[in-house]
């Protein structure tokens, strides 16, 4: 479903990104793990399209985010780690309006709306203004917003970051449906016991590369033949060295 191949991005004579590959499959849940600056939140503004890589290439679903980043849009949903939302405007209305933008009919965006409104457990809260919701409900409107367009591939920033349990789980228990649906997600986050949790294979970044990536339970392993420690240990491990 997507192939990372030999990215490199540099900031300021500073490389961000360097010399990042790896796949990610159909239905699987991939994860990016690191510190801040590992380079996370670059790679996925480059799969995004939302940043153009110095060197490498990215493919989402056979086609390529330089050559062909409009078709990449069409198929990918993003979550990104900041609130992207209209604080004075209802839940439904932000909806409706992102939709519309990102090219559905209102009548669409508004059934569309009403159905991943209740997904992320805020039907009861459609009316309401965005600026009146806690932390954890923009967080699950902002993941609402992403799904509109009915996405294969869905990448998130962060997006768990500061939130209640309530709203974790929530969070939670909709990236397993998508499992189901066959949707690909690309997660970065630093929660490592999140990451156990919901990722079929993570990759371990530190200073722009990656230095690690299999499944959890596999890195565990690696380091412990009875799997007998956490992946926070693996990380803290791995990137003392």
């Amino acid at each position: 479903m997507i192939t990372v191949k030999d990215l490199v991005k540099n900031y300021n004579g500073r490389r961000a990104v360097d010399q990042v590959s790896f796949t990610v499959n159909k239905g699987e849940i991939f994860g990016l793990l690191g510190p801040n600056g590992a380079g996370k939140t670059t790679i996925l503004r480059i799969m995004s399209t939302i940043l153009k890589a110095d060197k490498g290439e990215v493919f989402i679903g056979g086609f390529s985010g330089r050559e062909r980043p409009d078709m990449v849009r069409k198929i990918i949903g993003v979550c990104p780690q900041e609130i992207a939302l209209y604080p004075d405007l209802t839940c439904r209305e932000n909806m409706v309006y992102f939709g519309v933008i990102g090219g559905l009919s209102r009548k669409k965006a508004l059934k569309s709306s009403e159905e991943i409104l209740r997904e992320v457990k805020l039907e009861d809260r459609a009316e309401e203004k965005v600026s009146s919701l806690s932390g954890g409900m923009k967080r699950r409107l902002n993941l609402a917003v992403s799904l509109l367009n009915e996405p294969r591939v869905l990448f998130m920033d962060e997006s768990t970051a500061g939130v209640d349990p309530r709203s974790r789980e929530a969070i939670f228990n909709l990236l397993h449906q998508f499992k189901k649906g066959e949707i690909t997600v690309v997660y970065s986050t630093h929660y490592m016991e999140e990451a156990e949790r919901l990722c079929d294979r993570v990759a371990i970044m530190n200073a722009g590369r990656i230095i690690a990536l299999d499944s959890p339970a596999a890195l565990k392993r690696n380091l412990d033949p009875g799997g007998n420690i956490s992946l926070e240990e693996v990380f803290l491990k791995l990137t003392e060295e």
